[in-house]
C-alpha cells in the first residue's frame, strides 16, 4: 500500500505534559493504518521494526515501531497491548512540534522507508479552511490523505 498518514499530536505525543510516554499511539483496531506499517508479528513479545524517515531537510530519522502486547499473552508478560511509534523526540523537537500540529507519514519506494514531516497548526488550519470565526471541525488522531 503506498500513499500518506496524518496524525494531530496531542499534548502527549509532543511531551507537554511532562509525562514520559512511549511515543505516538498507532490504534489497532484502524486494519488500513496497521497494513501501512510494516507487519509486527502477534505471536511475539513486543515485536518491533525500525522505520526509516526522512524529513524536507533530507535529515535521516529512525524510528521504532513497537508492538508492545505483552497483556495477550498467558499468562501476561506486561499490561500493554498497544502499537506505538517510538524515537521521535528528537524529530518533534527540531521541527518544533506543539499541540494540534500534523506529523505526515508518507511512504517511499523502499521497504520501511518514509518521507516524514510537520504541518503546523496554522498551517493546518488554513488548509482546512478555517474561516475568521474559527468554524473548524479539527478530526484529532490517525487519517489517511489521498
Amino acid at each position: 500500500m503506498s500513499g500518506s498518514f496524518a496524525k494531530v499530536l496531542t499534548k502527549n505525543d509532543t511531551g507537554e505534559t511532562g509525562g514520559h510516554q512511549a511515543g505516538i499511539a498507532v490504534p489497532k483496531a484502524n486494519t488500513e493504518l496497521l497494513s501501512f506499517f510494516p507487519f509486527l508479528n502477534p505471536r511475539e513479545f513486543n515485536p518491533d521494526s525500525w522505520l526509516y524517515c526522512t524529513d524536507i531537510d533530507g535529515q535521516e530519522w529512525e524510528m521504532r515501531y513497537i508492538y508492545y502486547n505483552g497483556k495477550t499473552f498467558n499468562p501476561p508478560k506486561s499490561t500493554r497491548n498497544e502499537y506505538r511509534i517510538t524515537h521521535m523526540t528528537k524529530f518533534l523537537t527540531k521541527w518544533m512540534a506543539k499541540t494540534g500540529d500534523v506529523v505526515i507519514f508518507k511512504k517511499t519506494s523502499k521497504e520501511n522507508h518514509f518521507q516524514i514531516s510537520i504541518r503546523h497548526e496554522s498551517a493546518s488550519n488554513e488548509s482546512l479552511g478555517t474561516t475568521e470565526d474559527n468554524d473548524l471541525i479539527v478530526l484529532r488522531g490517525w487519517s489517511r490523505i489521498y
